[in-house]
């Protein structure tokens, strides 16, 4: 039930409405070209939650000769802000923003964590089930609108989501001693201070 491909993807949510599947994205099927477009959002409502596959930390960004910091298309988000003392920098467009100064000149490179858009067969395979499930189902909401397939659906886009957070969270490595706040209280109580 993996799709590899987005013409698999394409082809999962035309089953969810009762429609043939495709041999190919410019097969000229309304529905398919719906599907393709419909797979696309949902992939970037998804991706820009900022998963562990695609976000990466410790970015430098460079700053042109304008003194403006420029990034690519497939960037979803910037956050200069993890870092201590950081400025007060924002997306805009395709440019990075100083708040506090009211301009897009920068003037320096800039390091960031940044949050890519990466194209659906580049996604790992428990991201792509969850993205392809939760397009059939809008999808079907969408064209056919039947309440009980609605519900059997939702169903599978839920276990598939708990299945990716479950693997995000194992990515991630997370545990109560990697936050510097946790581990003073817990270190307090140890150590009585």
């Amino acid at each position: 039930m993996t799709p590899n491909t987005t013409l698999e993807a394409v082809n999962i949510m035309l089953g969810a409405i009762g429609e043939t599947p495709v041999n190919s994205l410019s097969a000229g099927l309304i529905e398919a070209e719906q599907a393709e477009t419909l797979l696309n959002q949902v992939s970037r409502s998804v991706q820009i939650e900022g998963w562990s596959f695609n976000r990466v930390k410790d970015v430098v960004l460079a700053h042109n000769s304008s003194g403006e910091v420029l990034i690519g298309a497939d960037v979803l988000s910037v956050d200069s802000k993890y870092e201590a003392n950081a400025d007060d920098l924002v997306q805009r467009g395709l440019k990075l923003y100083d708040r506090k100064n009211r301009t897009f000149n920068i003037g320096k490179s800039i390091k960031a964590e940044v949050v890519y858009e990466l194209p659906f067969g580049d996604l790992p395979a428990i991201a792509r089930t969850y993205i392809a499930l939760k397009a059939a189902r809008t999808f079907q909401d969408q064209v056919v609108g039947a309440d009980y397939l609605h519900g059997v659906q939702r169903r599978d886009e839920e276990e598939a989501l708990l299945r990716l957070r479950a693997v995000e969270a194992e990515n991630e490595d997370h545990n109560l001693f990697n936050n510097y706040d946790v581990y003073r209280v817990i270190d307090r109580g140890i150590n009585g201070v």
